[in-house]
């Protein structure tokens, strides 16, 4: 089955939808640094760096699943909230791109805030909107450390199957996974150095993790986020005040600090996806993207409903 992505940033969403068996057409995003990421890692993927404004879905016919973790900023608690105010809102080009590709499936995802009730106006807009268009639409709040994530990290997904799909998507047929520890998650990265205290690190970090901060483009450098978010990393033996280059050696002690490579393995993503030199864009990268294992949940649902329809 295809797929084309908008706001595609550095592969989360895409990559768990190529694990629930879609092949991207298309992924478009606008931050060059995202896509040389995406093309790094996938050379065979279809990037088109281009601000999703002036990517005309007209051109693109039998589609069965457009896709999209359109910006949070407009909703999250950590920015203004400002909504459809808010010039990073994109859910309005999803709409006009759902328009003009008519696709089986729509899968658009965002974060907790979107459900807050000074949304629920154009909340319902939204989903109305999709209806409209001829999709049955469900909204759910999701969590990723039910689908193996070890993170404590809720995202809201909202799904259209169109009407002429007679298979239902059913959120209660997701496929949950318990989560593992952070510890044991990053046990072998943090013990590349042959860490003497490895072991005790280990059984202090037996809890999931905080959610990964993302932070934007104006936040100042690579960390894990504000003082609530570094106490409940210390509890986890980690110092969140900065990243870390690599490992800890053989002698340290302390609280270590994670590698860029170690909250990407936190955020579900592969040993071998890369982001770049760069800790700081790394760090926002990670910290903003979706959970492949959620993505993967979600979009084999999809499929079973494409597959049957």
């Amino acid at each position: 089955m295809n797929c084309i992505e908008i706001c595609a940033g550095a592969g989360g969403q895409a990559l768990g939808l190529e694990m629930a068996g879609f092949k991207h057409i298309a992924l478009i995003e606008y931050e060059k640094e995202y896509c040389e990421v995406l093309k790094t890692n996938r050379p065979s993927w279809n990037v088109i760096c281009e601000d999703v404004h002036e990517f005309d879905g007209s051109l693109y016919h039998d589609i069965d699943l457009l896709a999209g973790g359109v910006p949070c900023p407009p909703f999250s608690v950590a920015s203004k909230q400002l909504g459809k105010e808010d010039e990073r809102d994109l859910f309005p080009e999803a709409i006009r791109l759902i328009d003009e590709m008519r696709p089986r499936a729509v899968m658009l995802e965002n974060v907790k805030g979107f459900l807050d009730t000074k949304f629920d106006e154009y909340r319902n807009h939204i989903t109305q909107s999709i209806e409209k268009l001829g999709y049955e639409v469900t909204i759910m709040l999701l969590n990723a450390c039910d689908y193996g994530v070890p993170q404590l990290r809720p995202r809201v997904v909202i799904v259209g199957i169109r009407k002429d799909i007679k298979c239902k998507f059913d959120k209660e047929r997701l496929e949950k996974k318990e989560a593992p520890t952070v510890g044991t998650v990053l046990r072998n990265l943090m013990g590349a150095n042959e860490w003497k205290s490895l072991n005790l690190w280990v059984e202090k970090a037996n809890k999931i993790a905080p959610t990964i901060v993302g932070g934007s483009k104006k936040h100042g450098g690579p960390d894990l986020g504000p003082v609530r978010a570094r106490n409940a990393w210390a509890e986890l033996g980690v110092d969140g005040r900065g990243i870390a280059n690599s490992a800890p050696e053989a002698d340290f002690e302390g609280n270590p600090r994670l590698t860029k490579e170690m909250i990407a393995l936190i955020q579900g993503f592969p040993e071998k996806w890369t982001f770049g030199n760069k800790k700081t864009a790394a760090c926002r990268m990670i910290g903003n993207a979706f959970p492949p294992p959620v993505a993967c949940a979600v979009g084999k649902e999809i499929r079973r409903c494409l597959e049957n329809g």
